[in-house]
């Protein structure tokens, strides 16, 4: 059985000029999620990116949900050349099973957006 997890960080976890330097276009997503399925214990993966938040989701299996949320930390974090302020400022949440899900129903909803 897999279960669905999610690394992120948004207008409530961290500063616009972070956010800034932590964004993907459009381009750079497809190419993310192609490396992401790559790596072990990932086998599906999204990524949304937006002005306010930077969310990476995947699946992985039921009994490897921390070395999977460790594999997207790792990634979010290795993929822009941030310097070691801006790596501790980075402060993700991290949620797997049925937090994942109801936050992205959240969000596609617009209840965790930065304005209703």
């Amino acid at each position: 059985m897999r279960e669905i997890i999610l690394i992120g960080i948004n207008h409530k976890t961290a500063p616009v000029e972070l956010r800034e330097c932590i964004a993907f276009s459009k381009d750079e997503a497809v190419t993310a999620t192609e490396a992401l399925r790559g790596r072990p214990h990932i086998h599906e993966s999204l990524l949304y990116s937006t002005c306010n938040r930077v969310e990476l989701y995947s699946s992985c299996e039921h009994d490897d949900p921390h070395e999977a949320l460790a594999a997207l930390h790792h990634y979010l974090l290795g993929h822009f050349d941030l310097t070691a302020d801006q790596r501790e400022a980075v402060t993700c949440y991290r949620l797997s099973h049925a937090d994942a899900v109801r936050h992205l129903f959240r969000v596609v909803s617009g209840l965790d957006s930065m304005v209703l």
